[in-house]
């Protein structure tokens, strides 16, 4: 059975990246970080797989 996607809150992606919201919408602005997925007028998430995906690639990108 595959994994089911799963949608990360803000809090979520802050604990998991350590990084600050501001960062997060500052390198999502840029095209550096996931982009979010509006859910409704108060409400975003990220998908836990390109969240997952970025921070690979960080590790792979600074451990070269």
């Amino acid at each position: 059975m595959a994994d089911k996607e799963r949608f990360l809150k803000l809090e979520d992606v802050e604990n998991r990246t350590g990084l600050a919201k501001t960062t997060i919408y500052k390198r999502m602005n840029a095209g550096q970080f996931p982009q979010r997925i509006k859910l409704g007028d108060r409400r975003v998430v990220w998908l836990e797989s390109e969240v997952n995906d970025w921070m690979a690639e960080q590790i792979s990108k600074n451990r070269d």
